[in-house]
Order: structure tokens, then sequence, then C-alpha cells
């Protein structure tokens, strides 16, 4: 019965062979165009990514496809292919009637197929021409006219090459370059026989006889192999027995040793630019995403590895805690705003940790001052120049929500010159000098210095909330993030060029053909005295402000920096930099504002800019600077003029005593309008000196007359003019609120 059924099974096969042609050419008899197959499409490759030393640190792909070329392929991998699938390939003309017959029979007499009805030809139309076609008799004439058609257009070579690069053997492995990294984690170059033979047994159900998830069924389907390896005289039955049992199944996904890729805060950060915020990769988001994931891709980054890992130590120098505190850090190239370091928190850990506090936005306290004195510096103030930055300070807000900004906290505060309030963070002396030189104008400068793709003018504000024009600016109510506040410091650390930070020196294409580098001319952003002023400036806070006690650098590194501590102590920070590098350290609750004060475990009883952020940004910049020559900015020009008393209209005023009564006038004043305000102060007769002394000689008390002058007006709003004057008066002038 078996043998009837088998004969019948084989004059079917035979009929549909040799009558398909003519078939088709009947059912095709209305058109005189010859069938013609299009070129192969080329094919998906997953994307490499390297860092600035040329190590493996990514891989972006869909499919796990490693296109490898015939030639590269071993002899005995394509024997093993060709006795399991396709034993006549050479010979036959892409449909192959004995093959199918010893199929038909073999299938027959078996449990379970063991042998393909289709040869490689057939495989390979089947996936590059007829993916999708529903499977109805029609679509095996297709299948075979189009097979004799492909032997006829190319060589056996390249079809063979075809079917090893694309057929799919599990575990989103497409090819034999990646089924041998998938199973056996290595390359197809240096897969044995027997490894190449297992593989070659999967094609006929990838997901039946999956090893890792179906070792039962794919230890079956291995004897099977064996059976057809004895059958073909390539190993003996007792070979066969030993290696029933002695091949060892792959039991998990691998990959090749020195490439256990595992994702980061950088590779996934790098992922989301070039999707979503770059056009390196093409103009659509389908163009970037085939690219990216399809283009077989050799994208060499910008970080360094050993600065990442002196980072990621530094980072470690905040303890755990209950609470869940952590640090991120950015350091950026100096000179080219190239993203060397890029922590984001602990271990990157998929699914579990993966918010990366780099690029998330936070309030960053007194941190933020540094854009408001590049602002003033521009606009000719200088380190000399005099400020009131004496604590309880009200200002006129700008926020409609809230008309007057009041400051009663941080340091106490005293009237003195920009270089010392600066080195000592003085909050109302740099809230007031935010109004001097006016908040939009401010604001703009902060766009300016920090631009990237992240900040910019104009950004939707479903991707950023804008920065707002507030006097809570000046202590930190605005929220930026990490590569923010290393970029506002590139800025300055550059002499005043501004380049924005980026991920990618140059890309190249899977023939090694460049197709993107890197370029930015930069733009002046700050005049460059502005900048050396700025700097040297803000090396106070490392020789004796703030940051004094653990931010210096080693062999004296010159440096400047800027300490941060939001209220209640939720966010604190270190921004700074040298000639080479400009580096930002965040620490805090990502998860929460929660206060940093008492907490179990840290060596501070108050988490502040010049504790936990000034001790790991140090960590880390002597450790990244290790080899590098210690270098120093010029000094900045000398002052051009005086030093003056800068002032804020209609919140100070000038004072002046204009006369007295009984007495000689002290000074003459003729105000053109009647003075802001007049008081007067009556001078008492001094008391007597003592028993027995002779009483005083009556006087008449003098009162003492003055005037408050008001000091012109605040900078317009709209006039963004970065060098627009700022209102002061000769620094021996008497200032009090109006």
């Amino acid at each position: 019965m078996l043998l009837v059924i088998a004969a019948g099974a084989l004059l079917i096969v035979a009929i549909v062979v040799a009558v398909a042609p003519r078939l088709w050419n009947i059912a095709n008899a209305h058109s005189q165009v010859p069938v013609t197959l299009p070129a192969f499409e080329a094919l998906a490759q997953r994307t490499y990514v390297y860092d600035a030393d040329g190590n493996e640190i990514a891989v972006y792909e869909l499919e796990n496809s490693q296109p490898i070329n015939y030639e590269d392929i071993p002899d005995e991998v394509i024997q093993a292919f060709l006795l399991i699938e396709d034993k006549e390939f050479f010979t036959h003309d892409g449909v192959n009637v004995r093959s199918l017959f010893r199929a038909t029979l073999s299938n027959f007499a078996s449990d379970a197929p063991q042998q393909g009805a289709s040869t490689i030809t057939m495989q390979v139309v089947k996936n590059d021409f007829l993916a999708g076609l529903e499977r109805d008799g029609r679509y095996k004439l297709l299948q075979i006219q189009y097979a004799k058609r492909l032997e006829k257009e190319m060589s056996k070579e390249v079809i063979l090459e075809r079917y090893l690069n694309t057929v799919f053997f599990g575990n989103n492995a497409y090819g034999i370059q990646a089924a041998a990294e998938t199973y056996f984690g290595t390359t197809a170059t240096d897969l044995d026989f027997l490894q190449a033979a297992f593989l070659a047994g999967l094609v006929r159900s990838p997901s039946g006889f999956d090893p890792i998830n179906e070792p039962e069924r794919s230890r079956a389907r291995w004897i099977q192999v064996l059976d057809r390896l004895v059958t073909e005289g390539v190993i003996t039955e007792d070979e066969a027995e030993f290696l029933e049992e002695d091949f060892v199944l792959p039991e998990r996904v691998k990959v090749i040793p020195g490439r256990e890729n595992r994702r980061t805060y950088f590779t996934e950060a790098l992922r989301d630019y070039l999707l979503n915020r770059s056009t390196i990769l093409g103009a659509t988001p389908e163009q970037r995403y085939n690219q990216l994931f399809r283009g077989g891709l050799r994208i060499h980054t910008t970080l360094k590895p050993g600065m990442q890992a002196a980072a990621e130590r530094a980072r470690d120098l905040l303890p755990d805690t209950t609470e869940g505190f952590d640090a991120a850090i950015v350091s950026l190239d100096a000179e080219s705003g190239a993203i060397r370091v890029m922590v984001g928190g602990r271990e990157f850990k998929p699914g579990e940790r993966e918010l990366n506090m780099a690029l998330s936005p936070r309030q960053t306290g007194s941190s933020i001052k540094y854009f408001i004195l590049a602002a003033a510096i521009q606009a000719d103030a200088q380190g000399g120049d005099l400020i009131d930055g004496q604590r309880g300070c009200a200002l006129p807000s700008g926020d409609p929500n809230e008309p007057v900004f009041q400051i009663n906290g941080g340091a106490s505060g005293f009237v003195g010159n920009l270089r010392d309030i600066t080195a000592r963070s003085i909050n109302c002396g740099f809230a007031r000098l935010s109004q001097i030189v006016g908040l939009n104008r401010v604001v703009d400068t902060t766009y300016r210095m920090a631009e990237s793709a992240y900040l910019y003018r104009n950004q939707p504000e479903s991707d950023r909330e804008p920065v707002q024009p507030f006097a809570s600016f000046a202590t930190g109510a605005n929220e930026m993030t990490v590569l923010d506040m290393a970029a506002g410091i590139q800025t300055l650390a550059n002499e005043g060029v501004h380049k924005q930070p980026y991920y990618v020196e140059f890309i190249e294409d899977p023939e090694g053909n460049r197709v993107h580098t890197h370029f930015d001319q930069g733009r002046n952003i700050l005049d460059r005295d502005t900048a050396l002023e700025t700097v040297d400036i803000m090396k106070g806070t490392i020789t004796y402000g703030t940051g004094r006690q653990r931010a210096p650098l080693a062999d004296g590194r010159p440096a400047f920096g800027k300490t941060g501590t939001q209220e209640n102590n939720t966010n604190a920070w270190f921004v700074g930099g040298t000639t080479q590098l400009s580096t930002a350290v965040w620490v805090g609750d990502p998860d929460a504002y929660t206060p940093m004060i008492g907490i179990e475990g840290f060596e501070f009883s108050k988490v502040q800019g010049g504790t936990y952020p000034a001790q790991i940004w140090k960590s880390y910049m002597d450790g990244a600077h290790f080899g590098l020559p210690v270098e120093d900015w010029d000094a900045p020009a000398p002052p051009t003029r005086a030093n003056a008393r800068l002032v804020l209209p209609g919140n100070e005023c000038e004072v002046a005593i204009v006369g007295t009564s009984g007495g000689e006038p002290v000074e003459s004043l003729e105000p053109e309008a009647p003075p802001a305000a007049v008081e007067q102060f009556q001078v008492e007769p001094p008391p007597p000196e003592g028993p027995g002394e002779p009483a005083p000689v009556e006087t008449t008390p003098v009162v003492v007359i003055t005037v408050k002058s008001e000091l012109g007006t605040t900078i317009a709003p709209d006039n963004l003019d970065p060098n627009h004057p700022l209102p002061s008066v000769a620094i021996n002038r008497i200032i009090e609120p109006c």
C-alpha cells in the first residue's frame, strides 16, 4: 500500500514539474513579454557602533543579518548544507525531479518530514520574489517558473550565496553568519562540518527545531541529520550513534567573544539622537529607521572608553542609599564639543534602570549663575564692579503669578565685587545682576551658549519646557540637563566659541565608503575677552570659594567652575572645565525632588554642590586628564575703565545730600525733576562728657536733607543686544533701596 501511495505521489510530482512551464505559458498566452526577474533587494544588515578607540560598543538591528561573501564560506559548510538541503544543486536547473521524488518517499516513510521538496533555488525564489503571495496552485507554478529563470540569469554561486545569507535559522538569525554567532558564538568561517550540518537541519522548521526552546525536538531533528549523513557515507553508524549524545546542542543565544555589547546610557541616547534629533541618516523617519537598523552602517562615535571608565568610577563615590539618590556626568571636549563621557546614573539595566539623568532636566541651583555672569561681562561688566548681594532682597519677579521675588535663604551676602559675589555664590547679588543685565537677555545668552539638539530657541513645548525670563532663574528654578550645563561650560572653556555637543565623528557604509563626517565651524557667542574674564572670575570658586575644599585638581591644573544647590538640597551640581574638558555633575533623586539632608550612609549632613558633586567632578577630571599637558588660558585683558557700582533701576536709587537746616549746605544739587524721596535726619547734640564738667554750649539741631534719585530705566525686554551697556554709577556714590 505504501508503495502505491509513493508511486502516485511521484507521478503527480513528475506531471507538475513537466507541464508547469507549459501551463504557465498557456495561462499567459495573451502576453508576449518574457518573464524578467527583478534584481535582488539589498540585504538587511546590522549596524555596528564603535567608540573613539575603535572598540565595538553597540549593534543596532531588527533582523540579525550579517551578509558574507561566497568565497569566505568554508567548503565544508557548503558541503553540509548541500547534503542536507539540496545535494544535486550544482547539476539541476532550479527544479529537481529526482530530489522531489526522494523527498516524497522519505517523508511518506517517516513520522516527520526529513527532506524538503524545494531546491535551494526555489527557496531563494520563495524568499525574494514570492513573499506575501497566497499559497495556491498558481504559487507553485510561479515558484517553478521563477526558479528556472533565475538559474538562467545568475550563477550557482550567486544563488547559493543569496540563500546562505537570507535563510532563517530562528532566534532572529538570518543567514549563516548570524546563525553561527547565535548558536555557537563564532563566525561562519570558523564553523566546522558538524556545526554546519546542525544549522542546515534547522532550516526546515526554525521554531519547531529550536534547540533553546524545543531541545527534545531539536535533538530528534539532529538524529535525522545524522541519519542523512550516514546514508550519504559521510559518517559511519557508530559515529552517528556517538554524536547523537556527544554533540552538545546550543542552550542559549550566544555572541562572538568580545562582542558582548551591552546597552548603555550613551548607546541608547545615540540611537534616539540618530532616529529623532538629527537628519544624519536621512530626511524622513522611515529613511533614518531603515538606515540605522538595516543599513549595515559603521558608526564611529566620540566616546572615550578610558574617560568613561573614570567617570563611572567617580559616580560610584556617591554611596548607595535606600532613597535611591544617584549621580549623572557629561563631559565634552572643550574645543570640539565631542561627547567624551555620558553617565546617566548607576549602570544601565534594561527594563529596570533606563532613565538617563544626563538628559533629564532638573533644577540647577546656583550653578546656573555662570550664564548670568557671562551675559554681564559681555555687556561690559568686570570682575571689580560692585553689586549689592545682601540677603533679604525683594525684586520684581517677571512671573505674572508671583509679582515679587523674595530671597531670604543662602549666604548672608554683602556689597562686594563680582569676583567675590561669584566665588561665594551670593543669591541676591546674582538675582539683582540678572535683572540689571535683563532677564530676556540672560535667557537668550543661555540658549546660545548651551545650544544643542536638546535645547534651542523656539523648541516645541511638547519636547521641552522653555527657559523662562523670571527672577527665579538666578536661583535655579529653570530646569536644565547635565548635557545643557556642560555645553554652556564648553563655550567658556573654548574662549567664547560654541560647538554643539555631538555623538558621531564619521559613518561608513557596508563597503567602507564614508557617508558622513562631522563638521561644525562653531559660533562666536561671546567675545574672547568676555570668555577669558568669565573663566578667570570663576576660577575663584575653586581657589577660595564654595568649591575650594574638594574641587581643586591635581598638580595645580588650572580650572574654573560653579557649585549649585537647589532649595532644600533637592539637587546639587558642580559644573566646570579646563582647556581640554567641560564637565557637569548632578546629584539627586531621579524620581523626585527629595531633600538630601541627614541621609543615612552619606558623609555629609547636607548635600551641596561643594560636597559630592565637587568630589565626583574632581575624581573624574583628575583621571580623565592623566597624561594630558597642564594648560591655562591667557590672562584676560586689563580693565579699560575704573570699577563701577552696578545698579538696578527702579529697585536701587542714588542718595545725595542736598542741604542742611541750621548750617551751611553740604552739597547743592538741582535736579530737573522733584526728588523721588526726601529723608531728614536730625542730628542730636552730644551728651555731657561727665560730672563736674561744664555744660555744653547749646547748639541748634542740624537736619541733613538727602534726595534719592532714579537711575534711569531697566533694559527693554525686547533688547537682546549682548553688548548693550549696564546701568551703573561711580563706585563712590551712595546707593540705597528706592
